[in-house]
């Protein structure tokens, strides 16, 4: 059996979860402000807030791993391919 469909489905795998997780930290963050200007009245407000940011801080390091795992399935199916092309031009 090839390789390739393997690796293939491990990609597919690894893309679907990093894109799961970039919806799901864009939903999280759709109505968020860049800057808040909060006094003491507000204290809801800036717990909510808060609540955002930590689960927002809790998604980027998976957000870092799956989009590296991609990127290097991604080269190993390119190093595949051009490997294949490379031996098929030496014969």
């Amino acid at each position: 059996m090839s390789l390739m469909p393997t690796l293939w489905i491990i990609w597919a795998t690894l893309a679907a979860i990093l894109l799961l997780l970039l919806l799901y930290r864009s939903t999280l963050t759709r109505y968020e402000e860049d800057q808040l200007f909060l006094d003491d009245s507000f204290d809801r407000q800036r717990g909510e807030n808060d609540a955002v940011l930590r689960k927002v801080a809790k998604l980027k390091p998976l957000v870092t791993i799956f989009s590296g795992a991609t990127g290097a399935m991604t080269a190993a199916i390119l190093g595949m391919y051009v490997w294949d092309a490379i031996r098929a031009f030496n014969m």
